[in-house]
């Protein structure tokens, strides 16, 4: 018997057939006009930032930067986080080994660390049942214990109520995830050198808003 519904069936052709007309479209309308540009672009790369953002489908690094290609080294992961420094490297490496390859080998000469509202990695921090179905998402997620034990700490003071939680949690996730950062030495030489900027950006998808983190008022000010 076949249980299959018909209109799922062509949505998922819809989708599918969307990618293949996106790849015609950038060959016609992207490529071809710039030729000379990704023959040079082919050779080589020369980013000035690495970006470490969200997974999250509504977090796009090129169009909320307008950056070009060859401009960004880009990482992406559940809840944009950073894992802890460790020299044996013996633990979440894949993120690790992107900060080493764009620091010590490519030489950008910035760093963001961007979050973003709704984000579902950092909700989960609040649902331990839903996380026993994704045992690989809630292992990574351990990277953000310390981020849930601050908000909670908050909360048990009453300096933030619930309602506040889920952006303050955005928030201290990528205040936290800087700090787990300058554990890198050779970031932390870096910086205190003054050859490499650590940026921490909140993006607030539904005002199509940025807002840079500032060391000086702990406050997260927007992008004017």
């Amino acid at each position: 018997m076949n249980t299959t519904n018909p209109e799922d069936d062509s949505l998922q052709t819809l989708d599918y057939n969307r990618l293949f007309e996106g790849v015609r479209d950038f060959k016609t309308n992207e490529f071809i006009p710039r030729q000379q540009f990704f023959a040079e672009l082919g050779k080589h790369q020369n980013p000035h930032t690495l970006f470490i953002g969200c997974s999250d489908s509504r977090v796009v690094p090129n169009l909320v930067t307008k950056t070009i290609p060859g401009e960004l080294f880009v990482v992406r992961n559940i809840a944009n986080l950073v894992p802890f420094y460790d020299k044996k490297s013996e633990t979440f490496v894949a993120t690790s080994a992107v900060i080493e390859y764009a620091v010590k080998q490519l030489k950008v000469t910035n760093i963001v660390v961007c979050g973003h509202s709704n984000c579902g990695g950092c909700a989960a921090l609040y649902y331990d049942k839903e996380l026993k179905q994704l045992p690989h998402t809630k292992k990574w997620l351990e990277l953000a214990a310390p981020v849930k034990e601050i908000v909670e700490e908050q909360i048990a003071k009453n300096k933030i109520s619930l309602d506040e939680r889920s952006a303050f949690t955005e928030k201290m996730n990528v205040v936290v995830q800087i700090s787990h950062l300058m554990k890198y030495p050779y970031v932390k030489k870096l910086v205190k050198q003054g050859e490499l900027t650590i940026m921490g950006w909140y993006y607030s998808i539904e005002e199509g808003e940025i807002y840079n983190y500032d060391k000086k008022s702990k406050s997260f000010l927007r992008v004017e």
